[in-house]
């Protein structure tokens, strides 16, 4: 089965790590999100994964010289404008000669959810579309889907004002799509496949749903970016996610090269390369390759993208820092994203900034 994944985006919402880097190419645990992506498609039987993309298309070209992904093969659609979602879908399906029953699915997702069951659901129902829902404390920023007891969509209700959702139940960005679906997106403009696809089929009685507790999150945000990552080394997630080097302890994973000569508690990940000098503490953290965090420094709840270099005596809390970065000696972050390749001077403090601003 063919894959379709939207990556084609800005990624607005972590800039500045974005301005140099894709969001889907941004590492989790030292491995592209997109790759987590399609390992977990090729799991559930997806043989090709058509990449939608607009942003900066040769990063995706350039990582991937094998044409896939743990045995998924890649096919690249390059939008010549913005298309939407469901323009998008249009595009990259014709772009690759997808002519049979497909998945499309936003490419920020990262799910253990059992996509296959879903294509059951979608055969016993006769359905031309068929989601995902997965349940949230706060619906408002999201598609809420009410569902009739056999799984059928009754509404689409694209973020709601806060209090007045109809259910807690959203669109996770999850679908199986029949090939007849493309006929009902009009070429040549931007079409939203929540706003304008998804409405028309509910008034059809063709589009369904799947509920499921399903480990989800989009990975969107600094914070959700995080949690992604801490997730996996936790075990949160299926064994199939976690990283490939050895876990020394419980959630501490070392890469066999990596110097850890300071303290690393909770849930940490030192990629090949990383040095965590004498006094140094680095919890529930992220470390990416060739990481040095100095003496005295202290790292929490945060991901220091590769390459970094974290200057004796700096404090980094709640914060990601792009890769190749320099913090100065003394300086102190939190809640702070930080670009790649920046430098922080010594003895600065930054406090829910983005850094630099351009």
């Amino acid at each position: 089965m063919d894959a379709i994944l939207l990556v084609g985006g800005e990624g607005t919402r972590l800039r500045p790590l974005t301005y140099d880097c894709p969001k889907p190419m941004l590492p989790i645990v030292d491995r592209p999100l997109v790759a987590h992506v399609v390992g977990w498609l090729g799991r559930h039987g997806a043989t090709r994964a058509v990449l939608s993309l607009g942003y900066r298309p040769d990063a995706f070209v350039n990582a991937f010289p094998s044409g896939e992904i743990d045995g998924v093969g890649l096919v690249y659609a390059v939008e010549p404008a913005l298309l939407g979602t469901a323009g998008a879908i249009r595009y990259a399906a014709a772009s690759a000669g997808v002519s049979e029953r497909f998945l499309a699915l936003n490419g920020d997702v990262l799910t253990d959810f059992d996509v296959s069951a879903l294509v059951g659901v979608h055969e016993a129902r006769q359905a031309e579309a068929s989601l995902f829902l997965t349940a949230v404390d706060d619906p408002s920023a999201f598609g809420v889907v009410p569902t009739a007891p056999d799984g059928r969509v009754l509404d689409f209700v694209e973020k709601p004002a806060p209090g007045t959702a109809p259910t807690n139940l959203i669109n996770a960005g999850v679908y199986v799509l029949e090939p007849s679906i493309l006929e009902r997106i009009p070429a040549g403009r931007p079409v939203s496949i929540e706003r304008e696809t998804f409405p028309a089929l509910v008034a059809e009685c063709r589009l369904y749903a799947m509920a499921s507790d399903a480990y989800w999150v989009d990975a969107g945000t600094p914070a959700k970016y995080l949690q992604a990552q801490l997730d996996i080394l936790r075990h949160r997630r299926d064994a199939a996610n976690l990283p490939a080097v050895p876990e020394i302890t419980p959630g501490i994973f070392v890469a066999g090269d990596a110097v850890v000569v300071g303290e690393a508690t909770g849930a940490v990940y030192a990629g090949p390369g990383c040095v965590i000098e004498a006094g140094a503490s680095v919890s529930d953290s992220v470390l990416g390759r060739g990481v040095r965090v100095g003496g005295g420094a202290v790292v929490s709840r945060s991901a220091i993208l590769a390459g970094t270099t974290v200057g004796p005596g700096a404090s980094v809390s709640e914060s990601i820092v792009g890769p190749h970065a320099e913090l100065g000696a003394a300086c102190a972050l939190s809640v702070t994203v930080v670009r790649g390749w920046a430098l922080v001077p010594p003895g600065v403090e930054l406090v829910n900034q983005h850094y630099p601003e351009q």
